[in-house]
């Protein structure tokens, strides 16, 4: 047995990275400051927007991309059942409700068909839409972006496993997040993510007045602008200069800021995006062949056409039923051996807090991705005998014979 332990996820973190926030360090500036400009600049570019705002989670850029698009009470949101918490909790933080929608039992991934018959079901007026791209894959954003215009929904993506992703419409090739087919887009730079900043998150979008209003929902609702003033009296001095101390509060904010310590590691690790990328996608390959050998009990992932994924996670198909323990049971065998694995996720419909505000739900899709999942380990510091070692444990702890 090799000793080291394989987690599903890991940061690759080298010597420029503590370079670039030791920098800082020694600097002027800790908290938001040039570096969080700087990191926000380089994301909007590599994705291909015109403005990014960094904020200190992606879970913080969910809400404070809710807020920004004015979900408030009585306004419902739909959102893939196969996520995280945080999808679905940015709607609730922003006193909306969510209506939750099936996914392809294949991807997890919600499908245009499922967006429709959500809000076939909505039981009051759906102002936004937030499709997942689970794992790196992308959703058929195009045809979100023309159901959510018919609507007149906004369209909030969840891009938090898909930094680097791709994905085809009409005959061209999009970023994701270059919000060509949204209204906003969202980061998370958790270390499992493609980057990492520790903790982070960002906001994309294309549109002025929205990244003006983020910037000051991450700041406590606060601005500095002149021109913005309402109080008069205490904002000018006797000329009508701007008094250099003051600022106001026009609307509720929280503190969601970066700081300058988190987005030095980002922007230091942005610039190795295409590289983790290209190894992440090169496992992938690996995995891919390797476990063709173990179908129909072991199934890779199912690709989504037309997309080319920066693949945040490799979450084959398993049939748990035929196997010893079921998924639990595998679970420890492979960690036994130093294998770490993860399941992504436990549906949001089936969870108590949403069960108990919305009833129960019927979404086949969803559990039956659910039933069959389990993420192995990928990150781009794994050799190609990792996958091997990942591999032949696997077909140990499933009891399956290799086929020729």
């Amino acid at each position: 047995m090799n000793d080291k332990f394989l987690p599903y996820g890991r940061q690759v973190i080298d010597d420029d990275d503590i370079a670039a926030v030791t920098a800082v360090l020694r600097g002027d500036w800790l908290t938001t400051g040039p570096t969080v400009e700087k990191f926000e600049a380089a994301l909007a570019a590599r994705v291909g927007a015109r403005f990014a705002v960094a904020c200190s989670s992606g879970t913080a850029a969910l809400h404070l991309a809710t807020l920004a698009a004015d979900l408030k009470h009585g306004d419902h949101a739909v959102v893939p059942s196969m996520t995280f918490l945080a999808t679905a909790n940015a709607v609730r933080y922003a006193d909306a409700e969510a209506v939750f929608a099936d996914v392809d039992s294949n991807t997890g991934l919600m499908r245009p068909e499922d967006l429709e018959a959500a809000l076939a079901r909505a039981q009051g007026r759906v102002t936004a839409v937030l499709p997942v791209h689970l794992a790196g894959q992308s959703v058929d954003m195009a045809a979100i972006a023309a159901i959510a215009e018919r609507h007149g929904m906004a369209v909030i993506e969840d891009a938090c496993h898909a930094l680097g992703s791709t994905y085809q419409a009409d005959g061209e090739t999009f970023q994701v997040g270059s919000c060509r087919h949204s209204t906003m887009a969202v980061f998370s730079f958790h270390p499992v993510k493609t980057i990492a900043m520790g903790e982070g998150g960002a906001i994309t979008t294309n549109d002025p007045e929205l990244c003006k209003r983020l910037m000051m929902l991450r700041s406590h609702g606060m601005t500095r602008d002149a021109s913005e003033f309402q109080n008069v009296d205490l904002a000018f001095d006797a000329n009508g200069h701007p008094n250099p101390w003051y600022y106001e509060m026009p609307v509720l904010g929280f503190n969601y800021r970066a700081s300058d310590i988190n987005c030095a590691l980002g922007l230091s690790q942005l610039g190795k995006l295409d590289g983790f990328i290209d190894r992440r996608r090169a496992l992938v390959v690996q995995y891919d062949k390797m476990l063709a050998q173990l179908v129909p009990q072991v199934r890779p992932p199912a690709h989504v056409p037309g997309c080319n994924p920066a693949w945040h996670l490799y979450a084959p198909r398993i049939d748990f039923a035929g196997i010893e323990g079921g998924r639990a049971g595998l679970m420890q065998r492979l960690r036994d051996v130093g294998i770490g694995t993860q399941v992504h996720y436990i549906p949001l419909h089936r969870q108590p807090y949403y069960l108990e505000r919305l009833g129960e739900k019927q979404l086949p899709g969803a559990m039956k991705y659910y039933r069959e999942t389990l993420s192995l380990p990928l990150f781009p510091s794994m050799t190609d005998a990792d996958v091997r070692r990942v591999v032949d444990a696997l077909k140990d702890a499933t009891g399956v014979s290799l086929r020729s």
